[in-house]
C-alpha cells in the first residue's frame, strides 16, 4: 500500500469521514489535477472497508475503460492489489472483502442495467457525463440502511441537471455535502507544471476545468488561434523529424464538401503539424473521381516526407471506404475507420495544443484549416450543451478530418491521464 500524504484539502475531507458526517450524496467538483479524484479512491477504499460485508457496492463512470484507467487501477496501486481485485469481464471487484459491481453509464439505455437491485454504497466518476436516468436509478437503488453516493466531477453548463437539480437544490442541504477542489489547492504539483497546464486550457475550458466554474461556450471556438493565426505558422524546412503521418478524410454530402487533412507527430507525441489540407466539393463528385483525387493527395504526402501515411476516414461510410482501401493500396496505404472520440474532446485536445505551443501548420498548404478554426464557433441556440455550429457556415468538414488524423493519441498528445 502506497503511503498516504494529504493536502490541506485532502484532509479537511478526510476529517469529515472520521467524524461521521459525510452525507448521502457526496459530490467532489472543481478543477483538474486539483486531487479529488485521488482523495476520492481513498475516502471510497476506507468507507467501504467500514461497511457491512454483505452488502453490495458499485463503481462507474461513463465506460468500464474510462473507469478502469482513472479509477480502477489508481485504487489497485493505492491500495495494493491484495486489498482491491477487478474484472472488466465479469464487471466485478473486491475492496476489502466487499463485492463491488462495475457498470458503465454511456447512454440512456444504461439504467436498465442496474434496476431491481439494492446497493449500499456507490461511486461515480466524472458525474456530469452520465446520462441523467442513469444517476436517477442508481439513486433509488441505495437503499441499505446507511448507504452513500461519492462522486467526482468537473463543471458543465450551468444548466447541467446535476447542478440544478442536485447541487443548486436548497431541498438537498441535509443530504448532500459538495466540496470544491481548485488546482491551487494540491500543493504536491510542482509550480511550474501547474502555470503550465494553467496556460494549455483556454475559453470555456479554461474557465471549467482551471477556474471550476459551471459556465456557458460562447463565440468562437479556436479563439487562442482567431487572435494570431501567423504565430503557428511553419515552413517544411523547420519541421523536425516526423515520427508518422496520418490523413484524416471526412466524406461530404450534396450540401457539403469531402475534406482531407494531413497531420504529423514527433515521435515523443509532445508535437502536431498538420502538413496539408483539401477541401473537395461533394456535389458531382463521383466516387471514382474521389478515390482519384485522395490518391493524389497521399502520394504528394508521401513524395515530399518519406513516411507512408495511415488513413482514418469517417466510418459512416463503409462503401467509401472499402473502395479507397483497393485504390490505394498500391501505396502501401493502411485504411482504417475513424475513432470519432465526442467532439468536445476533439475540440479540448485542439485548444490545448494551442495554447501549449505544441501545434504548428504549413501555412501555404493549409488554407482550408485556417479557414475552418477562423470559422468555427459554439451554437448559442443549443440550451444545455456545447455544441459546434453545424449550419453550413463554417467548414465541419475540415475540422472532422484534421481531427480524424489524431485523435487516436489524444490521451499521449495532451496528457489526459494528468
Amino acid at each position: 500500500m502506497r503511503e498516504l500524504g494529504f493536502t490541506a484539502k485532502q484532509n479537511e475531507l478526510m476529517r469529515l469521514f472520521k467524524q461521521d458526517r459525510l452525507k448521502r450524496l457526496n459530490i467532489l467538483q472543481g478543477s483538474v489535477r486539483s486531487g479529488k479524484t485521488w482523495i476520492s479512491l481513498i475516502l471510497w477504499a476506507f468507507w467501504v472497508a467500514s461497511r457491512p460485508k454483505d452488502y453490495l457496492y458499485m463503481m462507474c463512470a461513463k465506460s468500464l475503460q474510462t473507469l478502469k484507467r482513472n479509477c480502477l487501477f489508481p485504487l489497485q496501486e493505492l491500495i495494493g492489489e491484495k486489498h482491491f481485485t477487478f474484472s472488466l469481464s465479469t464487471k466485478e471487484g473486491v475492496l476489502f472483502g466487499r463485492k463491488i459491481m462495475l457498470e458503465g453509464a454511456n447512454d440512456a439505455r444504461s439504467e436498465g442495467k442496474i434496476r431491481g437491485i439494492t446497493l449500499g454504497g456507490a461511486y461515480c466518476d466524472e458525474l456530469t457525463l452520465f446520462p441523467k436516468d442513469f444517476f436517477t436509478m442508481l439513486l433509488s437503488r441505495l437503499s441499505a440502511p446507511g448507504a452513500k453516493l461519492l462522486a467526482t466531477t468537473n463543471p458543465d453548463v450551468p444548466t447541467h441537471w446535476l447542478k440544478k437539480e442536485y447541487l443548486d437544490n436548497k431541498k438537498l442541504v441535509d443530504d448532500l455535502l459538495s466540496v470544491f477542489f481548485s488546482i491551487d489547492d494540491n500543493t504536491t504539483l510542482p509550480a511550474d507544471y501547474v502555470e503550465s497546464l494553467k496556460k494549455e486550457y483556454t475559453g470555456v475550458f479554461y474557465d471549467r476545468f482551471i477556474l471550476g466554474k459551471w459556465v456557458v461556450a460562447q463565440g468562437a471556438i479556436y479563439k487562442v488561434f482567431s487572435d494570431d493565426p501567423s504565430s503557428y505558422n511553419v515552413s517544411a524546412a523547420e519541421l523536425p523529424h516526423l515520427d508518422q503521418i496520418n490523413v484524416g478524410l471526412d466524406f461530404g454530402g450534396n450540401e457539403s464538401a469531402h475534406a482531407l487533412v494531413a497531420c504529423g507527430i514527433t515521435q515523443d507525441y509532445r508535437r502536431l503539424f498538420a502538413l496539408r489540407s483539401e477541401h473537395i466539393p461533394a456535389a458531382g463528385m463521383t466516387p471514382q473521381g474521389l478515390y482519384k483525387r485522395v490518391y493524389d493527395f497521399c502520394a504528394d504526402i508521401m513524395q515530399r516526407y518519406g513516411i507512408v501515411p495511415t488513413l482514418y476516414g469517417d466510418s459512416a461510410e463503409q462503401t467509401l471506404i472499402a473502395g479507397l482501401r483497393l485504390a490505394l493500396k498500391p501505396l502501401g496505404i493502411i485504411v482504417k475507420n475513424a475513432l470519432k472520440r465526442e467532439i468536445n474532446d476533439r475540440i479540448r485536445a485542439t485548444t490545448m495544443l494551442m495554447a501549449g505551443g505544441r501545434f504548428n501548420l504549413i501555412s501555404e498548404e493549409c488554407g482550408s484549416l485556417i479557414d475552418a478554426f477562423q470559422g468555427a464557433v459554439w451554437d448559442d441556440k443549443v440550451i444545455g450543451a456545447e455544441v459546434r455550429l453545424d449550419d453550413g457556415t463554417s467548414d465541419i468538414d475540415t475540422l472532422d478530418a484534421f481531427e480524424y488524423s489524431f485523435e487516436r493519441y489524444i490521451p499521449r498528445l495532451v496528457r489526459l491521464e494528468q
